[in-house]
């Protein structure tokens, strides 16, 4: 069976209800506005967030009302930081197609993330659950303080890998964890139950980003260029590794490029060749192996059967798939 298939299975009844909640829950009279969430809606991704929220829900209890509230806070949540990020990072391109942003502005495109944003403060509100309302409030403010660590970075030119996996914890991981958190949460789960999905959230989110940063380093039909992160100063675990590793001549010349933001094509290319032949993406994936590892050993705990095999490929999926 397909891996996404495998993954939903035991959640598949659940997550056609999910899908419907949600598009009712960002509907809007207006139709100028319509059109703008229907191109939203149109380019979403796979749902593997809420699928894992859902996925948490089931092992520990049964998927309720409040489950759903906290399922499509969530998503609503995550699809607005991306709609903000798109504006942030100047990308036209998102999961293939032309970015909001492209399409209808940065004007448009802020107001629309906030919008959803809006949205899902409604929704949390609904769950009428003190504890889950608080940690939704905690991821937002953890994805915007992600962002504005990484623009740090940037400007202050700070190449460190324990603040880039702070950077990845506050961004990708903290959304994840806090899926499978408030998932569990949702159904009164015990608080070791809570613990233990928290975690297994944090690092499949790390193992999300560290594959969507291998992706930058090649070139693929992914919905972003090839050295797109390098483009917009972002060094990432690759190149991180192979600049800590590289003789002092060589780091200089690279370092040269870094620091005076001279991101032609010629130094992008230098760049993610010289991560490639210096060991940098081995190392990444040294990283993934070691998270999926962790993962591993998680999941074995869970005690319902079809949870546990459809999490088992979710790691899978997560760490091999090819966008």
């Amino acid at each position: 069976m397909d891996k996404k298939l495998l993954i939903a299975k035991p959640v598949a009844e659940e997550l056609k209800k999910f899908n419907s909640l949600y598009k009712e829950s960002v509907f809007c009279n207006n139709t100028r506005i319509q059109e703008i969430i229907d191109y939203i809606m149109k380019s979403d991704g796979k749902k593997i967030r809420p699928i894992l929220l859902l996925l948490a829900a089931k092992a520990c209890g049964e998927i309720n009302e409040i489950t759903y509230h906290t399922a499509i806070t969530v998503e609503l949540l995550h699809t607005a930081s991306l709609i903000h990020d798109d504006v942030v990072d100047e990308s036209k391109i998102r999961r293939g197609k032309a970015s909001l942003n492209a399409i209808y502005d940065n004007k448009m495109a802020v107001l629309t993330g906030d919008y959803f944003l809006s949205t899902a403060l409604i929704k949390s509100v609904l769950t009428g659950n003190i504890e889950i309302i608080s940690n939704i409030s905690d991821l937002g403010r953890n994805l915007a303080e992600g962002e504005l660590n990484q623009l740090s970075l940037v400007k202050e030119l700070i190449i460190d890998e324990d603040e880039y996996f702070e950077v990845i914890k506050k961004k990708t991981a903290s959304l994840m964890s806090v899926c499978m958190r408030t998932g569990a949460m949702s159904v009164n789960a015990s608080a070791e139950d809570v613990a233990k999905f928290t975690r297994l959230g944090e690092i499949l989110g790390i193992c999300f980003q560290l594959r969507d940063d291998i992706f930058d380093y090649f070139t693929n039909a992914i919905g972003k260029p090839t050295g797109n992160d390098i483009r917009e100063g972002k060094i990432t675990l690759p190149l991180l590794y192979a600049l800590r590793t590289a003789p002092e001549s060589e780091k200089k010349e690279l370092l040269s490029i870094i620091f005076s933001y001279n991101y032609t094509e010629e130094n992008i290319h230098s760049l993610i060749t010289y991560a490639k032949e210096h060991g940098g993406i081995d190392y990444a994936y040294q990283k993934i192996e070691e998270h999926k590892n962790m993962a591993e050993e998680i999941i074995q705990t869970i005690a319902d059967a079809e949870v546990r095999e459809a999490l088992e490929a979710a790691v899978d999926y997560i760490v091999e798939r090819a966008y």
